[in-house]
């Protein structure tokens, strides 16, 4: 780890930039820690710690980019990645949507305070983690029916970035994450089945405790036990709570910039239009505090802020970064995101859909017969036609109740006809970036026995 800090580094690769060549620049410095413990029968299985600092340039000549990323922060390094930044944008295409945020524009006087994403207590010796994934894998086993644990891990990191450009932006921050998770199998041979169990929080004192962890594991790779395929035909299906985010994921990849900007969305059309049914909204919050993917400023400067992308049913706008806007004709979302060798691009921090009033019992009740979906495997999806086929396993559910779980069976609809059919529960958990309830989908193809 450099002595030097992460903002001196900035700078010196802004200064490194200018007498180069480049008429613009922005750079990133990050470093970080990660260390994480993995159990087995028992005993410690693999024990890994990891430190570094990555720092990032991109060049501006005119209209042409360039991006160079190191790992050494020596002066010649930063001289030389300079260097040939500066050659590489000589070289490059053209682009009239390249540029740094206006000035005027960019975040000010944030509040880290108030977001709370570093947890200031100490970090966990290797010892403690080692504790609580013990603690997890023994909860995990004592579930009767459970032949053997996959693994049981504990972890923990830290990590620091500071960004800035050559418009006057200067800022950084830091986040922390503390997780514990266990795999769990239940049955033997042909008949083994898995299921998982994981919480991650940004302070350690929000994490619960390894036992609550490890014994849902269990439960629910006992709960899978003698797992068979569902009929086939057109039924309702419930995607749980624990995947339910995917499917406002696949609209969050179609309402983004770049996606737009390609005309390669099957909402590329729909602004303005009902996608969703009329009371729910998707609301994206960057400043929700706790939270892993809340953020002061966005990948460009810009001050993140609460914004309804769906709106009562309605959606509103697309997810832009600058150079997405400009090609649009449009104004940045403030949704940059970006890595120290990558250029910014547009993406979503933190999101929640209405939650309903009915629990996920209730919307069983309702549904009568159909397909509790607990578990997706692989994607099959058309980005401009939304046409939609995933591999699925969970509960069949007749007259309202689980009646015995399934797997191997393919779920097939087409997402603008889906989202436009969804009723949420009441169960999503407001800890996480994506907070989205259980969803019942009307009318969905199942291919099963």
């Amino acid at each position: 780890m450099t002595t030097q800090s992460l903002e001196s580094l900035s700078g010196q690769l802004l200064e490194a930039a200018r007498k180069a060549g480049a008429d613009a620049a922005d750079a990133m410095a990050l470093d970080g820690a990660a260390v994480s413990i993995d159990v087995r029968k028992g005993k410690l299985e693999q024990a890994e710690r990891s430190e570094g600092i990555e720092i990032g340039l991109r060049v501006l000549i005119g209209q042409r980019q360039a991006i160079v990323s190191a790992s050494d922060v020596s002066a010649r390094t930063i001289a030389d990645m300079a260097e040939r930044a500066v050659a590489m944008a000589r070289e490059a295409p053209a682009d009239p949507t390249l540029g740094l945020a206006e000035p005027a524009d960019l975040a000010r006087d944030w509040d880290l305070a108030a977001l709370e994403l570093c947890d200031p207590a100490a970090e966990p010796s290797p010892a403690t983690l080692e504790s609580d994934a013990r603690r997890a894998e023994a909860a995990a086993l004592s579930v009767a029916g459970v032949t053997q644990i996959d693994s049981a891990s504990a972890s923990y990191s830290s990590r620091r970035v500071h960004l800035a450009a050559t418009n006057g932006f200067s800022g950084g921050y830091a986040r922390t994450s503390r997780a514990i998770s266990a795999v769990a199998i239940s049955g033997s041979g042909l008949a083994m089945e898995r299921d998982w169990a994981a919480e991650s929080r940004t302070f350690q004192g929000d994490l619960p405790d390894p036992e609550s962890i490890g014994r849902l594991a269990g439960e629910r790779a006992v709960a899978r036990s003698g797992a068979r395929k569902p009929r086939t035909g057109a039924y309702p299906v419930i995607y749980d709570e624990r995947v339910a985010s995917a499917l406002v994921g696949h609209v969050l990849a179609a309402v983004n910039g770049s996606a737009i900007a390609r005309g390669a969305s099957w909402l590329r059309d729909a602004l303005g239009s009902e996608i969703l049914p009329r009371g729910l909204s998707i609301v994206e919050d960057p400043s929700r505090p706790r939270i892993s993917a809340s953020r002061p400023f966005d990948g460009e400067g810009l001050a993140p802020r609460r914004r309804a992308i769906v709106d009562d049913g309605v959606l509103t706008g697309w997810t832009l970064d600058l150079g997405t806007a400009r090609k649009l004709g449009l104004t940045s979302t403030a949704s940059a995101v970006r890595g120290p060798g990558s250029a910014p691009s547009p993406g979503v921090s933190n999101i929640a859909l209405t939650q309903g009033a009915q629990s996920r019992e209730d919307l069983m009740a309702a549904m009568g017969t159909g397909l509790l979906v607990t578990s997706m495997i692989g994607s099959s999806i058309n980005p401009t036609t939304g046409d939609y086929s995933r591999g699925a396993s969970g509960f069949w559910v007749e007259g309202g109740q689980i009646a015995y779980p399934v797997n191997e069976c393919t779920l097939a609809g087409n997402l603008r006809d889906m989202m436009r059919r969804i009723t949420p529960a009441n169960d999503a958990r407001t800890h996480l970036s994506y907070v989205v309830p259980s969803l019942l989908v009307e009318g969905l193809m199942l291919a099963g026995e």
